[in-house]
């Protein structure tokens, strides 16, 4: 399986893990399936970025 790129990279690494607990836990909501892998990382310029396994 090939990990899908969150498209928008931000500042710091909490934003960017904030936005992964929630692809976490509020799949339920809108009826999507748990992704099986949250990964949060940094790219070549230093900004924060989620990536995730489906």
């Amino acid at each position: 399986m090939n990990w899908i790129y969150y498209a928008r990279l931000y500042v710091s690494k909490f934003q960017a893990g904030c936005l992964a607990k929630r692809m976490e836990q509020d799949g339920w909501i809108y009826g999507h399936d748990d992704p099986k892998q949250v990964e949060v990382y940094q790219s070549r310029k230093g900004k924060y970025g989620v990536r995730f396994i489906p």
